[in-house]
């Protein structure tokens, strides 16, 4: 590798829309039973920013910048409608559609992850205002009512278009209307250690767009979005604790058996996404845009 090379990590998508959907179709019941957020229905992180003072709410930390957000505008005659790209089991449309007077409605790829859902929010009393689907964000259903706020979390690296993807947002909002990423980003670095790693990120997480920055921006203005804030929220992650270092000391022996074969795709990816986080390889940052 040259002196100031930058490790990228690979061109072209590798997943397609149905191996996405299998790998939530075979991890979903492991993420809710063992993930430390499966009680809340979080099938993402917990960031522990500043004013967080538990695990459920470091588990809610996304969810409640979005909120804020949402709080800090004029009210209106009929509830806002909000967009969750990836909704996984409901637990983000659940928890908002429950503090805010607003309609969510929820896209996820997984059958399994869209039952799930619907029966969340029967038992949470919110059926007439939360309704999740499945679907695909880069195929979006023609019937879906234009949005106030669109946001995906955890679930933009998935997609292997990320520039349709900004595309069906801009179709999907209205005028004015606010889109918020919240996922995994690369970081300039030239360090040769990286490429494994991120590598084995990408395989075990089934990851088709890690982008820098200034290509989601790129990507962003492109499609007449025009960037607002990005927040670093890395530092508020959960890195080296000791379940990871016992994982990290296991992945070799799993990593010797066949990824299809061996189930512990997400182990292995996971394991890996600790280790470029730890090493600023990979970033973990809320991107905010809004529609022209």
């Amino acid at each position: 590798m040259a002196a100031g090379a930058t490790v990228t990590a690979g061109s072209g998508p590798r997943f397609t829309v149905q191996q996405v959907r299998q790998y939530y179709e075979r991890h979903t019941s492991a993420f809710l039973a063992r993930g430390q957020g499966g009680g809340v229905g979080a099938i993402h992180r917990a960031v522990w920013g500043p004013a967080v003072r538990d695990r459920e709410h470091a588990f809610h930390h996304v969810e409640d910048r979005i909120a804020e957000l949402i709080r800090s505008w004029p009210s209106a005659p009929a509830p806002r409608h909000v967009v969750d790209l990836g909704c996984g089991v409901g637990g983000s449309a659940c928890y908002l559609a429950a503090y805010l007077p607003i309609r969510v409605t929820g896209i996820t790829l997984s059958p399994v992850q869209a039952r799930l859902a619907v029966q969340r929010t029967m038992e949470a009393g919110l059926a007439e205002r939360v309704r999740c689907r499945e679907g695909d964000y880069n195929d979006l259903p023609s019937d879906i009512e234009p949005a106030d706020l669109v946001y995906a979390i955890e679930s933009f690296v998935h997609g292997a278009a990320p520039g349709r993807f900004f595309e069906q947002c801009h179709r999907l909002l209205k005028p004015g209307g606010v889109l918020i990423i919240c996922d995994d980003f690369a970081r300039p670095t030239s360090d040769r250690r990286a490429v494994r790693p991120i590598d084995r990120f990408c395989r075990g997480w089934h990851i088709n767009t890690l982008l820098h920055q200034e290509a989601l921006q790129g990507l962003a203005r492109a499609a007449a979005f025009e960037h607002e804030s990005t927040a670093d929220l890395t530092p508020y992650l959960e890195l080296r604790r000791l379940r990871d270092r016992v994982i990290g000391v296991l992945v070799p022996l799993l990593d010797r058996l066949p990824i299809d074969a061996r189930g512990f795709d997400h182990v292995s990816g996971g394991s890996a996404l600790q280790t470029c986080l730890a090493n600023g390889w990979i970033g973990y940052d809320l991107v905010q845009f809004r529609r022209v």
